[in-house]
């Protein structure tokens, strides 16, 4: 029983922290300007989508602990301790990314990122990094996945992100 009032509280927390969460962007995003830009809509809106988004789950996480707890949850997976390597390669490519973003650009500085963290992320569960095929699935896996987000954000967004050429579709 003791377990369950523990796991109960733990949930609680969740619930609670994604609550705090979206009310402190929530709170952030009273300062900023509404004023309709492209496509109108003012910087303000995303803020105010995403803080909305973590209130709602924040209340349903909530409100299911409290009538009962996470029904139907399976036992927690994985190690009794951290995995310091996996942590070290998705470390890597974060602060790669940082290091990296003004001399590579944003495409391929997200793509190291991603190469990385997909390494580290293979370490934690035991599985082998792939060799050299698995380095080119992750290269391009990053790519597709960077090169849109690039291309929105400049293109359609008009937000000006570091890129590999004076172009600005790379």
């Amino acid at each position: 029983m003791a377990e369950n009032d523990s796991r109960r509280t733990h949930q609680l927390l969740v619930g609670g922290g994604a609550l705090l969460i979206g009310a402190a962007l929530a709170w952030g995003a009273i300062d900023i300007p509404s004023n309709a830009g492209y496509a109108g809509v003012g910087p303000n809106f995303l803020p105010w989508v995403v803080a909305a988004a973590l209130l709602l789950c924040g209340a349903l996480l909530v409100w299911e602990a409290a009538s009962g707890g996470y029904r139907e949850m399976d036992e927690p997976s994985g190690a009794a301790s951290g995995d310091w390597t996996a942590l070290a390669w998705v470390a890597a490519g974060v602060v790669a990314n940082a290091a990296l973003i003004t001399t590579l650009g944003f495409i391929l500085s997200c793509t190291l990122c991603f190469m990385l963290a997909v390494r580290g992320l293979r370490a934690s569960e035991g599985k082998p990094h792939g060799g050299a095929r698995g380095l080119a699935i992750d290269f391009v896996t990053g790519f597709l996945i960077a090169g849109p987000a690039f291309w929105l954000f400049t293109k359609l967004l008009a937000i000006n992100l570091p890129g590999l050429t004076a172009t600005g579709w790379i």
